[in-house]
């Protein structure tokens, strides 16, 4: 197949140029897509232009609208962002109990015979101690 080392070289370097194309190809694709300002048929008209003059369509789609990717692709992270912050803090955020809420959970603990009622006093002293300096507060 390969003569000799520089039809390799050259077969390595085409099939670089090949992968870079189709990963700019799916960059451009995923950006269209991603722009909310397009109509339907304007994106459309893009795809149909890019899928039948795929390396012109796509050197015209840098030059027009190459500017914009860069905040939408910004835009687009920082939304992401957002939402993995409000999981994060929905998730991790405690859960607001009562003293009375948590008086119950350790008399469960003390019923099913996980603490004993020395535990359970300690607990119950927490927790009241809690209720006294959140109102001397």
């Amino acid at each position: 197949m390969f003569d000799d080392n520089g039809s390799f070289l050259l077969a390595m370097f085409e099939f670089f140029i090949f992968v870079a194309w189709f990963m700019c190809l799916f960059w451009v694709f995923g950006d269209l897509f991603r722009d909310k300002d397009l109509s339907g048929v304007a994106k459309t008209f893009w795809t149909l232009f890019l899928v039948f003059l795929p390396i012109l369509g796509m050197l015209v789609y840098l030059i027009a609208r190459g500017g914009g990717m860069t905040e939408r692709a910004l835009a687009a992270q920082a939304e992401a962002v957002k939402r993995q912050n409000a999981y994060i803090r929905e998730v991790a955020a405690p859960a607001a109990t009562t003293p009375t809420d948590e008086i119950a959970s350790a008399k469960k603990l003390l019923d099913a015979g996980a603490i004993s009622a020395a535990e359970y006093e300690q607990l119950k002293a927490s927790a009241l101690a809690k209720t006294t300096a959140a109102a001397a507060a």
